[in-house]
């Protein structure tokens, strides 16, 4: 007979006596299939190894690890059955001329136009969040939401042609349930980054964004999740999205209320790849032993190594030392081109000091439409037609009087089903 595992749909009062309650019942779950935690978290470890096996591999014959394609294949549907396999082992893509380099160079432009007209430097408050304000570079993230350029971004037809790409690489129909439309983006609204020549930048420690302890501790993700709590962990599979786009998250300062299937961000400056650039753990199956992790006896009864809620999921070398050291950065990128990775997936920012040439992007991600995403969007919508910062960001509501914001008259028809008004 299968455990019975505590569910809580809401965030627990107690956090710690939840943890305690739900650790030995996941456990418990697992032992019903006749295996033990142990046993089931070395198969995980097994998987891991391979991966980290051709890592090092692609690294000793000099080839990038992070996998490269063009835009042109993807709009042309000539991306090779190779390059599909190696993106769907690592997870993580870099897409060569997404945009027109002169675009996005402009795009840049306009954007800092639109921030300086609107008297943004006289007027900054600082960060709004604690985690993003210890990069330490002042600003650095910019609370800007609806300028031109990030929507003409968000909803062009290269950006749905990109993010239709990505989410085709997710299992979204199962059981009679078509658990998100690969088709339609719900134009998930974030930040833009800009960091000058000379900035000298803390960067980002390691950590992952699907969720906290929400991840274990409701129904919906201990069904996502079964492969792993049922002890079948080698059928888990990183790809398959049922059950992860009705689920609630737990709320918090960190959270996002959207389903990403890849986190993203396009790049408005040329970077070099030792200029304070993105890293990962190019491991999507990674999730796995993050989540069995917790359950193993050297971890305390009322920890679930360091995740918490209102703060990041975290990674590190205390519990996690085989998956953070295999963090690979981006190779050198071009004003264009666009960088996903899924979002499951370990990542950092590396620091920098004194940097050479900017360093911007406009972040947007593959955030399909699904159940999830069609609640958020309501509230996308409010904040969208007042110029207000979007409900899952500080409420720092800068752009509500800026001239030159974006207007629901400028939407397309991409943009208006993105958002809910068709």
């Amino acid at each position: 007979m299968t455990a019975t595992v505590p569910n809580w749909q809401t965030t627990p009062t107690d956090l710690a006596a939840a943890i305690r309650e739900v650790k030995p019942a996941l456990r418990a779950r697992i032992e019903a299939s006749g295996r033990g935690i142990d046993e089931v978290f070395a198969a995980v470890r097994r998987r891991v190894a391979t991966r980290v096996a051709e890592i090092d591999a692609d690294r000793a014959a000099g080839e990038s690890v992070w996998p490269v394609i063009d835009y042109t294949d993807i709009e042309n549907g000539t991306v090779t059955s190779a390059q599909l396999d190696k993106l769907k082992r690592r997870g993580c893509l870099v897409v060569r001329g997404h945009f027109d380099r002169d675009q996005a160079l402009g795009w840049d432009a306009d954007i800092l136009d639109y921030v300086e007209r609107n008297h943004f430097f006289e007027n900054y408050r600082g960060p709004g969040d604690d985690f993003f304000g210890s990069v330490d570079s002042k600003p650095e993230i910019f609370p800007v939401y609806w300028s031109r350029p990030q929507m003409q971004a968000r909803q062009s037809d290269r950006m749905a042609r990109v993010q239709f790409f990505l989410n085709s690489l997710w299992r979204h129909e199962s059981d009679g349930v078509q658990w998100f439309d690969p088709a339609r983006d719900a134009l998930y609204p974030d930040r833009i980054r800009r960091r000058p020549p000379g900035a000298n930048s803390g960067g980002l420690g390691t950590h992952l964004d699907p969720g906290t302890l929400d991840l274990w501790m409701t129904r919906e993700y201990q069904t996502a999740f079964r492969r792993l709590f049922d002890g079948d962990v080698e059928a888990y599979d990183p790809w398959d999205a049922a059950h992860r786009t009705t689920g609630p998250q737990y709320p918090g300062s960190t959270m996002c209320s959207a389903f990403r299937t890849f986190q993203g961000w396009t790049a408005l400056s040329d970077m070099d790849h030792d200029q304070g650039v993105l890293h990962t753990v190019p491991i999507p199956e990674a999730m796995a032993y993050l989540m069995l992790r917790p359950l193993l006896r050297d971890v305390p009864d009322d920890d679930m190594c360091g995740v918490t809620v209102n703060q990041v999921f975290p990674a590190g070398e205390k519990w996690h030392p085989e998956l953070v050291g295999t963090q690979a950065g981006i190779p050198d990128v071009r004003a264009g081109d666009s960088v996903w990775w899924h979002c499951d997936m370990i990542h950092s920012v590396a620091p920098v000091t004194d940097q050479e040439g900017w360093g911007n992007v406009m972040y947007i991600p593959a955030a399909p439409w699904c159940p999830r995403n069609e609640r958020y969007a309501e509230r996308v919508r409010g904040a969208f037609l007042t110029g207000a910062s979007p409900s899952d960001f500080p409420a720092e509501h800068y752009e509500r009087d800026w001239e030159g914001r974006f207007t629901v008259e400028e939407l397309n028809e991409t943009g208006r089903r993105g958002m809910g008004f068709a």
